[in-house]
């Protein structure tokens, strides 16, 4: 299956993906396959070819969070994380963060600990729990967090911010609604630090990254863009 994600364009996206990346990440895909057969991890998801894109898709992000987040090990909270997507192909290309997957879903949580076991990624932790009793939890643990389809940017904005350090910042994927999204946003409490396209090798549906930080949490970063 290797050759099939070079051929969907993953080299394309400027990565310089070693062999042990691939070879993880077909991993990955393999044993997101194999459970969704029997545990229906997620529709999107169930068909090979979809899995394939939504994980490019996945990986496409991380030229910006690479530009942002140049701390030593930044942690970062996976909201709703699913299937895995972004956290476990951004964890398997960047070891030294630290990414904490928060998924209420038993059998999801289940699917997210195998794979961390069989690709021994010991760089995240998975949590099987609702992200409301996270937040009460591991209130302000986080240098960013991230989601993809997981609820409305509004939403999904108000659930982040008490998982949020003092100048954390918010990774939105969205889609073509992104521009109907951000006008449930208060920008009073908001700030839209970056609104960049992705481009998706062979994928013709609009991507955006939405990076959001907090009115009272702005940092250097920030200002510069």
């Amino acid at each position: 299956m290797s050759q099939d994600l070079l051929a969907l364009g993953i080299e394309e996206l400027g990565l310089d993906l070693s062999r042990e990346n691939i070879a993880n990440l077909d991993l990955f895909l393999h044993e997101m396959a194999r459970w969704n057969q029997v545990h229906n991890l997620t529709a999107i998801e169930g068909e090979q070819e979809s899995i394939r894109l939504h994980l490019i898709d996945s990986i496409a992000v991380l030229p910006v969070m690479r530009e942002f987040l140049q701390g030593t090990s930044p942690q970062i909270a996976d909201l709703g994380s699913g299937g895995g997507l972004p956290a476990i192909p951004i964890a398997i290309l960047q070891p030294e963060w630290r990414l904490t997957l928060i998924e209420a879903v038993r059998k999801k949580t289940a699917f997210l600990q195998h794979v961390r076991g069989r690709l021994k990624l010991k760089n995240i932790e998975v949590l099987s729990e609702r992200v409301e009793v996270v937040a009460v939890q591991q209130p302000a643990q986080f240098d960013a967090v991230i989601s993809r389809a997981f609820t409305s940017l509004a939403r999904f904005l108000e659930l982040s911010l008490p998982l949020l350090k003092p100048g954390g910042l918010v990774f939105a994927m969205k889609g073509k609604k992104a521009d109907e999204e951000m006008q449930e946003v208060c920008l009073d409490a908001w700030r839209l630090v970056l609104d960049a396209p992705l481009q998706i090798p062979h994928l013709a549906a609009e991507r955006r990254l939405l990076v959001l930080s907090p009115r009272e949490k702005i940092t250097p970063l920030e200002q510069d863009h």
